[in-house]
């Protein structure tokens, strides 16, 4: 199944809670990111591969290396090397200014990257959702990073909170959480959460026609 088909069906028959039971069983038990991190646009799904950015508190002017005086560091290079159906995912920073705006999301728009997800802040979001490009972040303000970040590097594996995401592992997202589906072990995940769901549906089938949950988790194995 090549991914624009993928992308569909998870986006269609597949939520994070789903998922996430599925990798617990198959011993991936600190998959999703941090709760903070919410849809700009409450029910936003967003299904696509990680082109993880790797951020850091750099005060502008200060320091001897090569991007001591290049205000954002490699944000540019990294926002140009988007693919289609990539997701920029960046964290690294502080909770002290955008990791995000309004025109970077022109950008990778344009790119027909499949949207942004950033463990800080954004900015423009008037913007950003009058575009319709797909962000999730922890919140929004409008300091700028160019004085006080930049991107360091990019496509290179990143952790945030207690999870690793690798370049081009699956992330699906959803009001509920973000979760990174590592790309070894994805269609193991994704045939276990479709075949969770129709279980399901007996169960809440059964249910609804009287069962009662001990006997429904006795005989169907999920609840």
């Amino acid at each position: 199944m090549n991914d624009t088909t993928l992308f569909a069906q998870m986006k269609e028959q597949l939520f994070t809670a789903v998922i996430g039971d599925v990798l617990d069983t198959l011993g991936y038990r600190q998959q999703f990111l941090p709760q903070a991190i919410k849809p700009l646009v409450p029910g936003t799904k967003l299904v696509g591969r990680a082109m993880p950015v790797l951020e850091a508190d750099y005060a502008e002017g200060v320091g001897n290396g090569p991007l001591a005086g290049k205000p954002f560091g490699l944000m540019f290079e990294a926002l140009d090397n988007l693919q289609e159906g990539e997701i920029y995912l960046a964290s690294g920073g502080s909770l002290n200014y955008a990791l995000w705006g309004g025109l970077m999301a022109t950008r990778a728009q344009h790119l027909n990257a499949a949207g942004a997800i950033l463990d800080g802040y954004i900015r423009d979001t008037d913007e950003i959702r009058h575009l319709g490009f797909p962000v999730f972040s922890q919140g929004s303000f409008a300091q700028d990073q160019g004085v006080r970040g930049k991107v360091l590097d990019y496509r290179v594996p990143i952790k945030i909170g207690g999870t690793l995401v690798n370049p081009g592992d699956l992330i699906f997202a959803d009001d509920e959480g973000v979760l990174i589906i590592p790309r070894t072990i994805e269609a193991e995940a994704i045939k276990g959460a479709l075949e969770k769901v129709a279980t399901e549906g007996e169960v809440a089938k059964a249910i609804r026609n009287g069962m009662s949950t001990v006997e429904a988790f006795k005989t169907f194995g999920v609840m």
